[in-house]
């Protein structure tokens, strides 16, 4: 099922995230299903739980949008135990569309997490999976990528949007 995806100017957006607790519970399975789905259809690479205003410490991340089944993550209550370098690329937000703009974020992450069934984890990513797992993990503390931007950018997108929110568009 797909689900909405919150913009921001939602207070949830920027609102710290519960622990899961209800590890196996068939809501749990039922909203990573459906994050993954709604993630596949807006071509995004990553989606938390508090996008879909669910307040809770969950992500999915697929980094190759669905190609490798192998490659899907389902991240609850995850934590970066470490990171390594440094990169700048571009990130984008399925919660801030039609923005994008660098970001300096660590090159090699690693990654504490349970599974849906609370079984603990552990998984190391570098380059794009680094940045979606930082992204996402950022996302689960209430914390959007635009918090990453000089305030002269951030400022700049704030007042574009605000303008399309006047006209209706956002």
């Amino acid at each position: 099922m797909l689900l909405e995806i919150r913009k921001y100017g939602d207070p949830v957006l920027e609102t710290p995230c519960e622990t899961v607790a209800d590890f196996g519970s068939a809501a749990l399975k039922q909203l990573a299903d459906n994050m993954f789905e709604t993630m596949y259809a807006n071509k995004g690479v990553g989606l938390a739980a508090p996008q879909v205003g669910v307040l809770k410490r969950l992500t999915v991340i697929d980094v190759s949008a669905g190609e490798r089944p192998e490659a899907k993550l389902v991240l609850v209550n995850p934590e970066i135990v470490s990171r390594e370098g440094d990169q700048l690329g571009e990130e984008g937000c399925l919660s801030i569309p039609g923005f994008r703009e660098d970001v300096r974020r660590s090159m090699k992450v690693r990654v504490r997490a349970f599974d849906v069934d609370g079984n603990a984890f552990e998984v190391e990513g570098d380059e794009l999976l680094a940045r979606a797992f930082q992204h996402e993990i950022d996302h689960l503390h209430g914390v959007l990528f635009l918090k990453h931007l000089s305030p002269l950018k951030r400022d700049l997108i704030r007042r574009k949007i605000s303008k399309l929110v006047k006209a209706g568009e956002w």
